[in-house]
């Protein structure tokens, strides 16, 4: 079936709630989220795909949201920054992020931790250089790469690298 040019209505089941909008078939996860949800914790960064501060979560898997269309992700579950926290209890990334002093400005932070969650399920936290490859697609221009990695340290030794994301 072909939707579109004009605005068509989108069914996302972000954070485990199903949300509907009415959006163009070109418009991104990001600008969904942001501009249509108000969900602003994942961040636009550079737009292209290049920096990873909108890194979120389609089916588990890490996508970057500036690249990724809105109406791909019907019937999918969305999982975005605001939906890492149990209520006013912080996931443990986010606490570690903290504990570790793992952000300077914090712009690139949701994308980094959401990220950083996904690599401990998927297995690729061995050692620092792994971590270090795994993370690559997240920059940050405010260089904390060593306290990011000592946070990702931190929950990976606490948790076991097994710990699948919520």
């Amino acid at each position: 079936m072909v939707r579109g040019p004009g605005e068509v209505e989108v069914r996302l089941r972000v954070n485990g709630a199903t949300r509907t909008m009415s959006v163009e078939p070109r418009v991104s996860l990001l600008d969904a989220l942001r501009d249509r949800l108000e969900l602003t914790g994942t961040k636009k960064g550079c737009n292209q795909g290049a920096c990873g501060a909108c890194t979120v979560w389609v089916d588990r898997r890490r996508v970057l949201a500036c690249l990724t269309l809105a109406i791909s992700c019907e019937n999918r579950e969305v999982a975005t920054i605001e939906g890492l926290a149990d209520g006013d209890t912080l996931h443990p990334m986010q606490q570690a992020f903290l504990d570790a002093d793992a952000l300077q400005c914090g712009y690139c932070t949701p994308g980094q931790i959401m990220s950083a969650v996904a690599l401990l399920a998927e297995g690729h936290a061995g050692d620092d250089i792994e971590i270090r490859e795994w993370m690559s697609g997240n920059v940050c221009r405010c260089a904390a790469y060593p306290h990011i990695r000592a946070a990702i340290r931190r929950v990976r030794d606490e948790k076991g690298s097994g710990d699948a994301a919520r």
